[in-house]
């Protein structure tokens, strides 16, 4: 009888490389963990995973690790915001503005929720308030962030854009009233 002289050398490499993939998780992970998960660190936690998860555009997942951050953390002023954050980029204005509000009132100074209501509110056409929320995140900013500021320069022109166009739909007439006098009428 002959014996295959590359049979033991190639079942010794099979073994090794099974048990290098249950060491690191790789394909013989043990039931319940993830392929590729490093079973020696700390879980992120659901804010930072929402915050990288909104940058990336996946803004409904977002939401979901809010939702795990605030079952993990409890409610509070950050939390609210970024739940509120995540339903304005889903569109979802009167979720975002409500979780925004709350957010507010446990903390009125929080200006990440300042900045994302005044927003809500100019997509909602509410830019006399929108002004006076950018205002104040303006404020308490100390006018250090770009975006910030520049929120309250369009809400600052869409309200004084507003003014003007209001006369423009009243309708004036200019009427002479002798040398050098004018009336101007409205119809």
């Amino acid at each position: 009888m002959r014996r295959e002289r590359c049979g033991w050398p190639v079942a010794a490499l099979l073994t090794v490389l099974l048990a290098a993939c249950g060491n690191t998780g790789g394909l013989g992970a043990p039931e319940g963990v993830a392929p590729g998960t490093d079973r020696r660190g700390q879980a992120v936690d659901g804010l930072t995973v929402g915050h990288r998860l909104l940058e990336a555009g996946e803004h409904e997942l977002a939401l979901k690790a809010y939702y795990r951050a605030a079952a993990e953390q409890g409610i509070n002023a950050d939390v609210l915001s970024a739940i509120g954050s995540a339903n304005l980029k889903l569109g979802r204005l009167g979720q975002a503005d409500q979780m925004l509000r709350r957010a507010l009132e446990i903390d009125p100074d929080f200006v990440p929720a300042l900045n994302n209501l005044g927003v809500v509110l100019m997509e909602k056409g509410e830019t006399g308030e929108a002004r006076r929320v950018f205002q104040r995140a303006f404020a308490l900013d100390s006018g250090k962030t770009d975006s910030i500021r520049e929120n309250l320069r369009l809400a600052i022109a869409r309200t004084e854009n507003r003014v003007i166009d209001s006369k423009q739909e009243a309708d004036f007439s200019l009427v002479r009233r002798g040398q050098g006098e004018y009336l101007l009428l409205t119809n």
